[in-house]
C-alpha cells in the first residue's frame, strides 16, 4: 500500500497538470469542486488513480472523500470521520446548557456590546425605510387594508445588507450575488459567535457541531424569480431555507445536525430548543443556534396591513393602552451552546445557562393566528419542569410582547397563572420586551430576546421597557409581585440566583419558552436535574 504522502503528491501533480497550473496552486485541503474539477474530471481522475494504484476504485470515490488530503488518507487506510465513533460519552438527559458565545446584528447595533449599550441607553432603533429598499410613497396609504398598500412607513432596518465578504468564505462573486442576504448574514454572524466563544473556527472541522437556524422570509427569492433572465443554478442554493444552516456546516466542515426551522415568529427559539435537545442526547458536542430576518420588498408589509397587524405609528407599544400592532424589524443572532459540564471543564466564559426549554402548539384556538392562553401556560410549565425550576424562582420574563391590545393581556394572564401562585409580594417578577427597542424580528425575534436575557443575567441589570405611558387596562397586575420594567433596574443576585424566562410565539400557534439562569461562579460545579 502506498503512503498517504505519496498518494497526495501524485494527486497534486496530476491535478495541477490537468488544470494547467503550478503544483503550488493546488491546495490539498480544497474541495475538488473548488479546484474547478467537474463531474467528468472527477471520473477521469478516478480512472487514472486506479491505473496508478493497480486496484479497483469506485467512480464515486471523490464524492465520498472530496479533497486531496481526505482522499489520500482514505486510500492509505486511515479512518475517515464517517468511520469514526463520534458519539458523545456521558450525555445527561437534563443537563444545563451553557451559552459560551454570542453574536448579533440588529437595528442600531452590529455587535453584542453595541446591542447592550442600545438597551441600557433606552434607544428606539426604528427608522424609515432605507432608500435602497423601495420607494415608500409608492406603497403608502393611511387607510388600513387599502389594496396594494401599507399604512406604516417605518421599520427596524440593518445598514447595507448588500455587503458581504464573499472571498473570505470562498464564494465566487456570481454565486454570492444569488445568495439571499439572510444566508450571508448568517455566515458572518456564526463566524463572529464562534470567535466570541474563543473557538478557532477551523478547529471545528469534522466535529459533531450542530447548526439550528430559524428562517422564514423569502423576499430575495421572490425578487429574483420575478425576472426569469436572472435565474441560474445558484438561485436555488442561494435561496432555499434549508441551505442557510447547511452552508455554514459545509463551509466549516461540520458533521452534526444542520436544520432550518420555520415556525414563523418563534422559529429561532424553537431552533434553540432543538439545539439543547441535540446536545443533551449526545448528538452534538457543540451547537450553533439562531435566526435571521431581512425585509427586502413591501409585499409582506401589505399582507400584514390587510390583516391590521401593524402599528400605524411604527412602534411596538407592548403592554401599553395604546398598543395597536407591531413594527417589522430585521436582524440576525447566533449563540454557541455547549453542555455546562464541558464548558466548565474547558474554562469557557459563560454568558448564561439554559436550564430547560419546551415547545408546543395552540391547537384549535379562536382562529389560526389567534393566541391560546392555556397553551402559553402549558409551554411555560413544561419548560419549568424540564429545567427543574420553581415558578417562584423566575425573576424576569422576556415576553413575546408584540404590542397588540388583546395579545398582550393574554400573555400576561398566562404568565400570572403560572408564575404568581404561592409567590410572596416581595418576590418580584419583572416583564420586558426587546421589541420596543428594535421591532419584531419575526424568525429572529426569539434569539434577540434570548441574547438580551443572557446579558441581563450576566450583568444583573434589566433595561427599561420603552413606550409604556399607560398600562393596558386589560392587564391587571396592580397589587401583585409582577411589574413591567418601566425604568432600568438593578437585579440583585446575591441572595437569590437570577433566573429568567424567554417566550416566543409563532403566528400559526407554535410556542416556545426557555428558562435561563445567570452564569455560575468559577468554583461552581455543574448540577443535573
Amino acid at each position: 500500500m502506498r503512503s498517504k504522502e505519496a498518494i497526495q503528491a501524485w494527486l497534486i501533480e496530476h491535478i495541477a497538470e490537468e488544470l494547467g497550473v503550478g503544483a503550488g496552486g493546488v491546495s490539498p485541503n480544497a474541495a475538488f469542486d473548488d479546484l474547478g474539477m467537474g463531474s467528468r474530471d472527477a471520473v477521469t481522475l478516478s480512472g487514472d488513480l486506479e491505473d496508478w494504484l493497480g486496484q479497483k476504485l469506485s467512480p464515486t470515490l471523490l464524492w465520498d472523500h472530496p479533497s486531496i488530503a481526505l482522499l489520500a488518507a482514505h486510500l492509505a487506510g486511515e479512518a475517515t470521520p464517517a468511520a469514526r465513533d463520534l458519539s458523545v460519552p456521558g450525555a445527561i438527559p437534563n443537563e444545563p446548557i451553557a451559552i459560551v458565545g454570542m453574536a448579533i446584528r440588529v437595528p442600531g447595533a452590529s455587535s453584542v456590546s453595541e446591542f447592550w449599550a442600545l438597551l441600557l441607553d433606552g434607544r428606539d432603533a426604528i427608522s424609515g425605510v432605507p432608500q435602497d429598499r423601495w420607494k415608500t410613497e409608492d406603497y403608502f396609504d393611511a387607510t388600513p387594508g387599502a389594496p396594494g398598500k401599507m399604512y406604516t412607513r417605518s421599520g427596524g432596518f440593518l445598514d447595507r445588507v448588500d455587503l458581504f465578504d464573499a472571498e473570505f468564505f470562498g464564494i465566487s462573486p456570481r454565486e454570492a450575488a444569488r445568495m439571499d442576504p439572510q444566508q450571508r448574514l448568517l455566515m458572518e454572524t456564526a463566524w463572529e459567535a464562534i470567535e466570541d466563544a474563543g473557538v478557532p473556527p477551523v478547529s471545528l472541522a469534522e466535529s459533531q457541531t450542530g447548526v439550528f437556524i430559524g428562517i422564514s422570509s423569502s423576499d430575495y427569492a421572490s425578487l429574483q424569480l420575478r425576472d426569469a433572465s436572472r435565474v441560474d443554478a445558484y438561485a436555488g442554493t442561494g435561496n432555499a431555507h434549508s441551505l442557510a444552516p447547511n452552508r455554514i456546516s459545509y463551509f466549516l466542515d461540520l458533521r452534526g445536525p444542520s436544520i432550518a426551522v420555520d415556525t414563523a415568529c418563534s422559529s429561532s427559539l424553537v431552533a434553540v430548543h432543538q439545539a439543547v435537545a441535540s446536545l443533551r442526547k449526545g448528538e452534538s458536542t457543540l451547537a450553533l443556534a439562531g435566526g435571521v430576518n431581512v425585509i427586502l420588498s413591501p409585499e409582506v408589509n401589505m399582507v400584514f396591513s390587510h390583516a391590521r397587524m401593524m402599528a400605524p405609528d411604527g412602534r411596538c407599544k407592548t403592554f401599553d393602552a395604546s398598543a395597536d400592532g407591531y413594527v417589522r424589524g430585521e436582524g440576525c443572532g447566533v449563540v454557541v451552546l455547549k453542555r455546562l459540564s464541558q464548558a466548565i471543564a474547558d474554562g469557557d466564559t459563560i454568558y448564561a445557562v439554559i436550564r430547560g426549554s419546551a415547545v408546543n402548539h395552540d391547537g384549535r384556538s379562536n382562529g389560526l393566528t389567534a393566541p391560546n392562553g392555556l397553551a402559553q401556560q402549558a409551554v411555560v410549565r413544561r419548560a419549568l419542569q424540564d429545567a427543574g425550576v420553581s415558578p417562584r424562582d423566575v425573576g424576569y420574563v422576556e415576553a413575546h410582547g408584540t404590542g397588540t391590545s388583546l395579545g398582550d393581556p393574554i400573555e400576561v394572564d398566562s404568565l400570572k397563572a403560572v408564575l404568581l401562585p404561592d409567590r410572596a409580594q416581595n418576590e418580584a417578577c419583572i416583564l420586558g420586551s426587546v421589541k420596543t427597542n428594535i421591532g419584531h424580528l419575526e424568525a429572529a425575534a426569539g434569539i434577540a430576546g434570548l441574547i438580551k436575557t443572557a446579558l441581563v443575567l450576566k450583568h444583573g441589570v434589566i433595561p427599561a421597557h420603552l413606550h409604556l405611558k399607560q398600562i393596558n387596562p386589560l392587564i391587571e397586575i396592580d397589587n401583585t409581585p409582577m411589574r413591567i420594567a418601566a425604568r432600568q433596574e438593578h437585579w440583585d443576585g446575591s441572595k437569590r440566583k437570577r433566573i429568567a424566562g424567554v417566550s416566543s410565539f409563532g403566528c400559526g400557534g407554535a410556542n416556545a419558552h426557555v428558562i435561563v439562569e445567570a452564569p455560575p461562579s468559577r468554583e461552581t460545579k455543574p448540577a443535573s436535574n
